[in-house]
């Protein structure tokens, strides 16, 4: 069996400036194409931070080609922070570009904390079109009023998509994802204990993704 290849670190075009990427790819050819976006990057997330890298890790492990991109302002990439409207359009430039390079493989989309409000939106964009999405992730997403007085839109997503939640949220508090998730009658997967970054519980929110991923069932989607 083949080893993955070390992570790479690729740049492409945005609108704002050039798009820093860290790529993973798996040993052979792809079976699928995966971006995984981070947390908030006034707040110190980049690609680099745990819980994306797990993510991608988790993708990998499946065969998925995993990239994660550094948003507006963080290491690499230009721009500054758009409040998630130019970080949605980065990302979407970053899947149609994916997409080009490798037609017909299916396409997986993950995001933590304010990387899954953002990949709500990339999602909902991308439905609009009639792109099909095999896989959509998020894991501590922020809704409505939080922390610190910022204000999360966050969209209606697919249901067959993962949400996963730390019980104990500090930052997105449970509570206001319930009523986000409640009028679309959707599931959230709770992790006992576990806070906004699910310290402590990064394996068993590992083993919550990899099931999801491996379901028989995930046979893509389309709006």
């Amino acid at each position: 069996m083949g080893v993955p290849s070390a992570t790479e670190t690729a740049h492409r075009a945005g609108a704002a400036g050039p798009i820093e990427m860290l790529v993973d790819r798996p040993a052979g050819m792809p079976r699928g194409i995966a971006v995984v976006s981070h947390p908030h990057p006034l707040l110190g997330g980049s690609a680099t931070h745990k819980v994306p890298h797990q993510l991608a890790k988790v993708l990998l492990a499946r065969g998925y080609l995993a990239v994660r991109p550094n948003f507006r302002g963080v290491a690499g990439s230009g721009g500054e922070h758009d409040q998630g409207r130019g970080e949605t359009d980065d990302m979407l430039a970053v899947v149609a570009q994916l997409r080009d390079d490798h037609p017909g493989l299916p396409l997986a989309l993950a995001g933590f904390s304010f990387g899954a409000f953002v990949m709500a939106q990339v999602a909902a964009r991308l439905a609009a079109q009639g792109v099909p999405i095999r896989h959509l992730v998020l894991a501590g997403l922020p809704y409505g009023t939080v922390k610190a007085h910022r204000s999360y839109d966050t969209p209606a997503v697919p249901a067959d998509c993962l949400v996963v939640h730390g019980e104990r949220d500090e930052r997105a508090e449970l509570a206001a994802l319930f009523d986000w998730a409640r009028p679309q009658a959707l599931p959230v997967v709770v992790v006992p204990g576990a806070d906004h970054f699910f310290t402590g519980r990064l394996p068993l929110l590992v083993r919550i993704v990899g099931q999801y991923l491996d379901r028989p069932d995930g046979e893509g989607r389309s709006a």
